[in-house]
């Protein structure tokens, strides 16, 4: 008898099989009991007909508790009525393991008790679709850039300097020196461009920001590409091709997750390259015609002004040229005007807010050099940084895509909490 995975059953129609899964849900008319069985590759409902198995057997499956885990065997019959495609047939089972008072039953429960117990929510249906698009889209990132020539390239994790400065870092000792998680494996990045063209990273990253808001983690995860001899307006074409590629692969990979978290898929199908960009200034001027007088030119945009922007779009939105007091050191000067940037932030459909912030690097020494000692940074830390403005620098451009913003976004979840296996926040580092 051959052993499978629940997601390999289509495949199997008409076939007896053995399965080892965890049970999810049960209920019973007296005469059939039904089991919803999970395996961590899907779900799927097993039958038992009282009338056609033993009475240990039915007695058994009756007894089974929730996330109690166990070999079944039985018959996959095709189920037109299921999105899945097929069910069980069970007419064995071997009894693993008993889960006693399994805390997450399919009542309501209050947001905190499912956090304390994320290690078991992770077990549900929409947790399990969530991390299923989670995976998809770290899939579809790896072959996009691998298929267009970028090279991966791993960053440390712990560094001397930030690319942002250091005021929301979180500081450790590193023997006799002082370092920090890091914020961005940017600068890094950047070296290995002027090394091997194209590359890219995907890692943890570190804020300590304190934050309560639906889009922010202590701790996320970030794709950031650096791409030598590539200016500004070419890096908008790469980002719009990327975000269009991982919405594509997960509509195409994903339909069952989607279905399952009640994604209205019609607007992922529409995100298509390329993206509408619009200028910090016509934002700005925009936001005022909205009745939005809270924010002046040279303020930051908030998630009220993201949203306003957005809902003017059914795709992603960049906003581009902001002004130089509101970003970063190392971004490039507009050839034109001394007063912002080239640099662009995507904004999300349907209130999710920023997704990527990418810009032109400045690559003339003495403007990077003055941009240091303008944002008060110590410049012997960036000493190697600068060093690449003075072996060969080129025109170069990079951006960073927050991947459990993004993941929110495509699975239509409220927060960005659910989104990755166990989140970090301000008040949270348990489990």
């Amino acid at each position: 008898m051959k052993k499978i995975s629940i997601s390999q059953m289509p495949n199997h129609i008409g076939e007896t099989v053995k399965l080892g899964a965890w049970v999810a849900n049960k209920r019973s008319s007296g005469k059939i009991a039904f089991l919803q069985l999970r395996d961590g590759s899907g779900f799927v409902q097993g039958v038992i007909v009282k009338e056609e198995v033993s009475e240990e057997l039915f007695t058994t499956a009756k007894g089974l508790t929730q996330e109690s885990s166990i070999y079944v065997t039985g018959v996959v019959k095709e189920d037109t009525r299921s999105s899945f495609g097929c069910e069980l047939a069970i007419d064995g089972i071997e009894v693993i393991h008993i889960a006693q008072d399994y805390p997450i039953t399919p009542k309501e429960h209050g947001i905190e008790f499912l956090m304390d117990n994320r290690h078991l929510w992770l077990r549900s249906r929409k947790q399990h679709a969530v991390m299923k698009i989670r995976n998809e889209v770290i899939r579809a990132t790896y072959e996009f850039f691998n298929n267009n020539g970028f090279t991966k390239i791993d960053p440390p994790i712990l560094t001397g300097s930030s690319p942002e400065g250091t005021s929301e870092l979180f500081h450790t000792k590193y023997f006799d020196e002082d370092a920090y998680l890091s914020q961005s494996g940017q600068l890094y990045l950047e070296a290995a461009a002027m090394a091997l063209g194209k590359v890219f990273s995907f890692g943890p990253t570190f804020r300590a920001e304190k934050s309560k808001t639906r889009r922010h983690l202590i701790e996320f995860w970030m794709m950031e590409p650096e791409m030598a001899f590539v200016e500004h307006a070419e890096s908008l074409e790469v980002q719009e091709q990327y975000v269009s590629y991982i919405v594509q692969s997960v509509l195409k990979n994903c339909k069952i997750e989607l279905e399952r978290l009640g994604r209205d898929i019609s607007k992922l199908e529409n995100i298509q390259a390329p993206f509408p960009r619009i200028t910090y200034d016509d934002a700005i001027k925009f936001l005022h015609e909205k009745g939005f007088t809270d924010i002046e030119w040279g303020d930051d945009f908030g998630a009220p002004h993201e949203t306003a922007i957005a809902e003017n779009y059914d795709k992603p939105v960049f906003i581009i040229h902001y002004p130089v007091g509101i970003k970063p050191f190392y971004m490039q000067p507009h050839p034109e005007r001394d007063d912002v940037v080239l640099c662009a932030d995507l904004i999300a459909p349907e209130g999710y807010g920023e997704i990527i912030g990418g810009s032109e690097r400045i690559y003339d020494h003495e403007l990077l050099l003055q941009r240091i000692k303008e944002h008060n940074l110590d410049e012997k830390a960036y000493a190697w940084y600068l060093d690449l403005t003075k072996q060969g620098a080129v025109p170069h451009s990079g951006f960073g895509l927050g991947l459990e913003r993004t993941v929110a976004w495509i699975s239509g979840s409220e927060h960005v909490r659910e989104c990755i296996p166990f989140p970090r926040l301000l008040n949270r580092l348990y489990p």
